[in-house]
């Protein structure tokens, strides 16, 4: 590869991975604000629950199976067929994606009660009809949200990368500034008819998520004209690569929504509580998991192509490891000081210490799936580049019926309530990728599990001083609760510390591969920063 290539891939990494991390503290100061201001109970619950309708289509159309195919063939034209035959598919997608958008949307809003029924079908009728309101202010979500992601497909084909690795960040500033005015407009003292306000503040945000995106779409060359020439072969090639990706990612969808039945009957809060959680559980998941994922793909990619299995295998293997090497020490740290975590960031006007400790219990429980999870977003791609692409989806139907299984389990009879779904989703997940990792090494060959087992015991017990520490630390910290917000912060970050520096060093004593693989690749990052 030429140098200069391997340097501009490494910059727009870098931008991206930056953007998204920028993109996931904002969306959790969004939530912190919104559990200041209304608790985790009622509103709260009902405001998530009528936000997770557009947002499911969201996941399963816009952002994910939309944008990476439409990626795939505009690129394929301007190769073949030059730009003014890219930018005419680009015209005829976007018109296509206004028309259907706009008809979901309308079918939305006139079947908001049947769609909440199906969601939440153990919610009080008066709870029902303040969720069916908030669906309705909010399912035009769904339209503005697909062009913003077609959008980014056009730019990303395009090379550029700024202003749609930011567009999500812009969303969420939206969404935090429009939702508190509104709110404050609607009611000043934050009822729940300032929830409406919330809701106006979501579709401001996904406005400004697509309007960020506008100058660097028409000074890339897209001026759009509405075309309805569907029948086009370009159309039609997008449709086609978007079917396996919207049915593999229909399957956590059917997840998400089984666990929102599940919680809509466990009264008012658990839903709340355990999307709080799962919020906290992904920002290390999406820093660790998916840039290790988003890194190796491109790279077991080629070594398909080339029919190298076994360096494809070697690397694989070792994108394994680092993903557990990142990710372990991040799951014991959540698990050990939830509580202290969840106050500082949570605790505030509305949200009580029981919030507290209700959302620190689903998140230990969602913890435990942490490695699961970032092996899962390491492995599932690389079964696309050895066109296995069904498999992982025909795992993740599996997975789907396990945690049905769980939650009846745990939820039923065990009387475990909010921790039940999230410790089902945990088992899910490491279940998914168990198997994913059996029908691997069936179709690729070994990915040196040994070696994985090497790394696992080892960071277990480099991870042994961090939990001591932090035993040590909970009567401190708890002492700490009872002072001012920086005081706690400044504890909280130091134990924290503290607890990184002993893995670390344990890591180099127990000669840990990844660790010294990890270090060097920092030390040439500050070098690279240094010398610019």
């Amino acid at each position: 590869m030429n140098p200069s290539n391997e340097r501009l891939n490494t910059r727009a990494a870098g931008i991206v991975a930056g953007a998204v991390m920028m993109s996931r503290i904002l969306g959790l100061c969004r939530e912190l604000i919104f559990a200041g201001l209304f608790g985790a109970g009622r509103g709260m619950d009902a405001f998530i629950t009528a936000f997770r309708a557009p947002n499911l289509l969201r996941d399963l159309f816009a952002e994910g199976a939309l944008s990476t195919a439409f990626v795939t063939v505009f690129s394929q034209k301007i190769a073949t067929e030059g730009e003014e035959s890219a930018w005419s598919l680009a015209a005829k997608m976007a018109s296509l994606t206004v028309v259907f958008m706009s008809l979901v949307s309308l079918l939305g809003v006139i079947f908001a009660p049947q769609l909440i029924y199906v969601l939440a079908p153990g919610f009080s009728p008066d709870k029902v009809l303040l969720t069916v309101l908030l669906t309705r202010v909010m399912y035009p979500f769904i339209l503005l949200v697909s062009l913003a992601a077609l959008a980014m497909g056009m730019l990303n084909a395009k090379n550029i990368f700024t202003a749609p690795a930011l567009a999500s960040s812009f969303f969420n500033l939206g969404s935090i500034l429009g939702g508190v005015a509104f709110g404050w407009w609607l009611d000043p003292h934050f009822g729940e008819r300032a929830l409406i306000g919330l809701a106006l503040g979501t579709l401001l945000g996904g406005l400004l998520q697509l309007l960020v995106q506008v100058p660097s779409l028409y000074k890339a060359g897209f001026h759009w004209i509405l075309d309805c020439r569907w029948r086009d072969p370009g159309v039609k090639q997008v449709l086609s690569l978007m079917l396996p990706a919207v049915i593999a990612a229909s399957a956590v969808q059917i997840n998400v929504m089984i666990n929102s039945i599940f919680a809509s009957y466990l009264g008012d809060g658990p839903v709340s509580w355990l999307s709080f959680s799962f919020r906290l559980m992904q920002l290390p998941l999406g820093v660790f998991g998916v840039a290790i994922a988003t890194v190796t793909l491109p790279v077991i990619s080629r070594m398909a192509i080339l029919g190298d299995m076994v360096q494809f295998c070697a690397t694989l293997g070792r994108a394994m490891r680092l993903a557990l090497f990142l990710t372990l020490p991040a799951a014991i740290g959540l698990i050990m000081l939830a509580e202290p975590i969840i106050a500082l960031i949570y605790q505030r006007g509305k949200f009580q210490a029981f919030d507290t400790l209700r959302t620190a219990e689903s998140l230990q429980f969602y913890a435990l799936g942490l490695i699961a999870y970032a092996c899962i977003k390491v492995l599932t791609p690389a079964f696309y580049s050895i066109n296995h692409r069904w498999t992982p989806m025909m795992i993740s139907f599996l997975s789907i019926a396990v945690n049905f299984l769980f939650n009846l389990f745990f939820i039923f009879h065990l009387k475990m309530g909010h921790k039940g779904l999230a410790l089902s989703t945990a088992l899910a997940a490491m279940l998914n990728v168990g198997m994913l990792l059996f029908f691997m090494t069936r179709f690729a060959g070994t990915l040196h599990l040994g070696r994985l087992w090497s790394t696992l015991w080892r960071c277990a017990v480099a991870s042994v001083p961090m939990i001591l520490l932090a035993i040590a630390a909970h009567p401190w910290l708890h002492h700490l609760s009872k002072m001012p917000v920086l005081f706690r912060m400044g504890g909280l970050l130091g134990v924290i510390a503290g607890a990184v520096a002993l893995f670390m060093s344990m890591g180099w004593l127990l000669k840990i591969e990844e660790m010294s693989g990890f270090l060097t690749l920092l030390q040439s990052r500050w070098k690279r920063q240094f010398k610019r």
